[in-house]
Formats: structure tokens, sequence, C-alpha cells
């Protein structure tokens, strides 16, 4: 999905015509200007579903236990969730060209790094990287079409082609990650260093630089925020191995609160807010915001433990699975035009509410998988239900969670809306696989026994009962955090239905 600009100064210190920036740069060819933004933007779009269908053959080459697993995908998130605003500021204050670019070399060097890892910690240490690259180079990267393409026909052709590639990249990384990690899963990580350093360098010949703003950094509210996070979901990662009542845990999880407590009482007093507080301000977009952390928990959650079954349980190649997941992009664009047009017709809630309860559905049906399930038959319809779900919450959020905002917030507006999307998935994934790892290790516990018993059967026969074993372990972890992540869509459908109370003949001006 696309990332807006993030306006950083407060109105009254805004230049007048900021929208219309005049771009301090030369001869640009605007066709090859489009280009580099595109391929940006489509980098960050992939990186999540290509390393998704790379997990699998991550943790069997570099050990990773089932818990710490998550960390490949929550190290990312938590970096680039956590400083999504603050790249947006750096951007509007010291130049978007600058910030994208290097926003775009970081990531592609980051990448490399994660392509050579040999153990856990370098790969963690190269995803934090990338969520850095890619925080300062998503917010700015919409931006960049303001500054470079002239208003009218130029910039909305702009506009079209970011909002194609955003909207494809899903589908596009599902199969580029099972063709990468047939040859190597390191190649899911390769392929974008000589891309990112390219597109940095074709950034500085072919991209306007915007005019700065006045304004500081909030430093302290991005550093809060960030530490905060990350106390929190290592303590929910950590209650998978020492469980809930560690000191540890508890220590973690109320320091990683109180943080984030901290970062609201800095956001409510500072002048140069990463997030103004105004912007939850209003019910509609304090309500989409809500939804949408909910929903992000759930869906983050979903991908990642279906690519997991799908390959380990299933048995399906990274190939395969990626064909296997197309229906999900499909049914997410069918939805989101149902949605843009039945948006104008019925009010918000009922939108958003009927794609939660369809969401909660889809991942209900999730936990009732089996080791023999089949695809045709049981994962595909599935699929289509939770996708449709989506593609209707997602289309609905994104108008009210923007709607009513002063144009001096529109695009802090669409940032934090993207932001707690991500938080929302990190600490859901976090929780979701804490539960999962112990309903694997209990479920383990309880095949104790029958194990215990194959160590006197043949070599041949014994591992065919371990692998047996291990497939049902694996399974019910997995529908268990499915069934919790229902759950948690069934409360963004209450809230949703409860809270919006905005009318569809309202939006755009409330």
């Amino acid at each position: 999905m696309s990332r807006d600009v993030i306006r950083a100064d407060p109105p009254e210190r805004r230049p007048p015509d900021m929208v219309a920036e005049s771009p301090r740069h030369g001869h640009r060819n605007l066709g090859l200007a489009l280009a580099v933004i595109s391929v940006a933007q489509l980098m960050m779009v992939l990186d999540g579903t290509v390393v998704n269908i790379a997990l699998p053959h991550i943790q069997k080459d570099l050990g990773f236990s089932n818990e710490s697993l998550t960390w490949v995908i929550t190290a990312y998130t938590l970096a680039f969730g956590g400083l999504l605003l603050l790249g947006g500021r750096i951007g509007d204050v010291i130049g978007r060209r600058k910030v994208f670019t290097f926003g775009v070399a970081l990531f592609g060097v980051a990448s490399f790094l994660g392509g050579i890892a040999q153990n856990e910690t370098l790969l963690l240490a190269s995803r934090i990287l990338q969520g850095v690259g890619a925080a300062a180079t998503s917010p700015n990267a919409l931006a960049l079409i303001t500054t470079t393409f002239p208003a009218g026909k130029e910039r909305n052709r702009a506009m079209g082609v970011y909002a194609a590639i955003s909207g494809a990249g899903a589908a596009i990384g599902l199969i580029l990650g099972g063709l990468l990690t047939e040859a190597s899963w390191r190649w899911t990580f390769f392929i974008n260093t000589p891309i990112g350093l390219i597109v940095a360098l074709l950034a500085i010949r072919y991209l306007g630089e915007s005019d700065r703003q006045h304004g500081k950094f909030d430093l302290w509210g991005a550093a809060t925020a960030t530490l905060g996070l990350t106390a929190l979901v290592y303590g929910l990662t950590n209650a998978a191995r020492e469980g809930w009542g560690d000191p540890a845990t508890v220590a973690l999880i109320a320091g990683g609160l109180a943080l984030i407590a901290v970062f609201l009482v800095i956001e409510a007093r500072s002048r140069h807010a990463l997030m103004p507080l105004r912007i939850l301000a209003n019910r509609t977009r304090g309500v989409s915001f809500l939804a949408m952390l909910t929903v992000g928990a759930a869906m983050f959650a979903m991908f990642y433990f279906l690519c997991l079954f799908v390959q380990n349980v299933m048995g399906y190649s990274a190939l395969k699975t990626g064909f296997a997941f197309l229906p999900f992009s499909v049914g997410i664009i069918v939805a989101a035009q149902v949605a843009s047009t039945l948006i104008a017709r019925i009010d918000p809630r009922w939108i958003a509410g009927g794609g939660s309860i369809l969401m909660a559905t889809g991942l209900f049906g999730f936990s009732r998988l089996e080791v023999d399930s089949v695809y045709l038959t049981f994962l595909l319809p599935t699929i289509l239900v939770m996708a449709f779900g989506m593609g209707l919450i997602w289309v609905t959020l994104t108008l009210t969670a923007v709607s009513g905002v002063a144009n001096e917030d529109s695009g802090v507006g669409s940032a934090v809306f993207n932001t707690v999307q991500q938080i929302g998935g990190a600490v859901g994934l976090a929780l979701l696989g804490s539960i999962s790892t112990n309903a694997i290790r209990d479920k383990f516990t309880e095949l104790g026994p029958g194990l215990a018993q194959a160590t006197q059967a043949s070599p041949d026969q014994a591992q065919q009962l371990q692998a047996q074993a291990t497939a049902v372990a694996t399974t019910h972890g997995f529908t268990t955090a499915f069934l919790v992540s229902a759950y948690i869509a069934l409360g963004a459908a209450v809230i949703t239905l409860i809270g919006l109370s905005v009318k569809h003949k309202e939006l755009g001006r409330v």
C-alpha cells in the first residue's frame, strides 16, 4: 500500500505555497524519475511477501527456534514502523531527495548483509537496518512525485503508476519470492543490493529536491516510541521461552508500556511532534487508527503462520507457495473495487465492520486446518474469504483515517495510519508467536509417551513417527494462533461497528 508524504511542521510555520514546491533541479527526464520512484516503492512492498516465503529455509539454514523466527519479520517492522514518522520529518527539514537516496542505498547495503548472514544476530541486524532504510525511503517517495512532476497530467499519471505498483507489489513478491527461494533464500536479499544502489545513483540525477522547511527533529519522541515498542515486543516473545509470569517478561512488558506512555506525554508537549495528538482527537480518525492496529495484528500473523504451514506441513515448494497465495492478492483487489463503489452509498461502519467479520470468519477457518487439509477444497476458499474481508477494511479505513484532516495534517494523518498498521503487526506477531510456541510445546508434551515408544521401532519408523508428531504439534500451535487472531478480528469489527459514526455522505468534509 502506498505511503503518503509526512508534513512535519506546525501550520503556523508552513510556507503558504508548500503544495506547489519548485524543484531546485535542472533538466529532468520525467519517465526515468517515475521509474526510480516506482522501483524504490516496489522494493519496499516486495520485502514483506518475499521474506515470508523464505522463512522456512532461513529457519533451517541459520537454526532459528520457533519463537526467535518471528524476529525476522518483527525486527524489520519495528524499525520501519517506529521510525516512519521521523523519516518523513527529516525529509521535510533537510530535503526529501537526500533522505530518499540515503534510505534506498541503506536498504541495498543492509540487504547484502542479510544475504551473507551466517547466524541469527547478523541477519536480525540487517533486518533492522533494512527497516531504517525503508523508514527513510517510503514517506519521501510519494512526496518526491509532487517535487519532481508538475501539477496536472504528468503528476496524475505518476500518482496512478505509483498506486498500481504499490497494489501489485504483493502479488509480484509472492512469485518472485518463490523463484528466488528455489535458488537460495539468500537471493531474496541479494537482489535488492544492485537495484538499491542503482536507484540511489539515478535519484541524485533525475529527482528534484524539495525546499527545506524550518523545524526540529523530535528525537526523544522517536527514541521513546521505538524503545518502548521493542521492549514490549521482546517481552511478549520472551513469554514463549520463560512463561508469562517470568519476572523478565513482566518487567519488559511493563517497561515498554511505560515508555509508550512517556512518548505520548512528549508528543502532547512538543511543538514539533512526530504524531500531533490533534490527529487522534477526532473520533472517526481515532477509531480508524485503533481498528487498523488490531487488523494489522491479525493480518501479519496470518501471513506468517500460513506461509510456514503451507511449506512445512503441506510440503509445498517455495514457488508453489507463491502461486498458492496469488488468489489472496486477487481477492483484495476485487474487494477494494467493491468497497470503492459501496462507500458512496453505505456508511463506512457497515463496510469495515462487515469486512472485519469476513476476516474473522477466514481466520476461524484457518483455525480448523488439519495436517491433511486440501488446498482446493479448504485452504483456497478460506483465503478468498479472508482476502475479500481485508480489501473491504483497507479501503474504508484508509478513507476514514484521513477524513476531515486539515490540509497541513493530511500527510501526517496518512503516515500515522501506516505506522499503526506496522506496529499492530509487530506486537500482534510477537503475542501470537508466543501463544503458538507454547501450544506446540504443550502438544509435544502430550505426544511424549507415543514418541518414547517410537524409539524402540526401526530407524525409518521412528523418523516417520517423529515427523508426523512434529506436523501435528505445529498444526496445533498454528491453529491456536489463528483462533486468537479470529477473536482479534472480531474486536476490530466491534470497534468499527460501534465507533465509526461518520456517514457516507459526510466523508471528505467531516
